[in-house]
């Protein structure tokens, strides 16, 4: 779905769907940076649908690694600058007054890899900036299931999906989720693709181990979105 099914993203993940949590995390990030809140970088920035929301109020820089899904945020966000780059290992040699990573912090599936995106989070967070990170899931708060979804495209496009969310090793640090897209072509052909993710789980207590050592002052905040029927943690910190 990141690289040769990236232009069918918008009907996977809708850019509406995402102005509830991107409020959120515009107000906690104003609460919790000291001094003016006027740039953001976001990590693994996706299709840009979060910055699509975020950007009426802050400047937005935005980092992703997959071509595809840069070019389909590039169209969403032509007035955002893009960078390609991983969130372990990038480095732009500029501070923001905030730096937010969203759900792309589930494909840290280590706490190495977590701990070497929360080192890029404070290299790029002025001091006095905020950092805000907003998993799925933590240990605490995972759960099993499903959802569906989709949507029809102004081309003719259309798009179902099954995501089944299940974790094949409680004893590890992941779990797994599967994808089953059904693509309908605009000539009215249908395909079916399969897609399983690898991503990360840790417990409260270790994330905020992790951003104490990497020197961040940090705290939880629950979310509750409307559409959602779980809370969801999100982790506040302050350089």
């Amino acid at each position: 779905m990141y690289t040769e099914l990236a232009s069918w993203w918008p009907l996977l993940s809708r850019p509406a769907d995402y102005a509830e949590e991107a409020a959120f995390f515009l107000r906690l990030l104003q609460g919790a940076v000291d001094g003016p809140l006027d740039s953001v970088l976001e990590l693994g920035s996706g299709g840009g649908n979060t910055a699509s929301h975020l950007k009426q109020h802050v400047m937005m820089t935005l980092v992703e690694p997959a071509a595809e899904m840069r070019a389909v945020s590039q169209a969403l966000n032509p007035d955002c600058e893009h960078f390609e780059g991983d969130m372990r290992t990038v480095r732009l040699n500029r501070a923001f007054d905030a730096v937010l990573i969203h759900d792309a912090v589930v494909n840290m599936t280590t706490e190495a890899d977590l701990h070497r995106a929360m080192a890029t989070v404070f290299a790029h967070c002025r001091p006095g900036g905020a950092a805000l990170f907003a998993p799925d899931y933590v240990r605490e708060t995972f759960r099993q299931g499903t959802e569906t979804g989709g949507d029809e495209g102004p081309d003719g496009r259309a798009l179902r999906y099954l995501e089944w969310t299940w974790d094949p090793d409680p004893a590890d640090s992941t779990y797994a989720v599967d994808y089953a897209f059904l693509l309908r072509s605009p000539d009215g052909a249908v395909r079916a693709e399969h897609e399983r993710h690898t991503e990360g789980l840790f417990a409260r207590g270790d994330w905020l181990r992790l951003l104490t050592e990497e020197g961040f002052v940090s705290n939880v905040v629950t979310f509750e979105h409307s559409q959602k029927d779980r809370p969801v943690d999100v982790f506040v910190s302050r350089r």
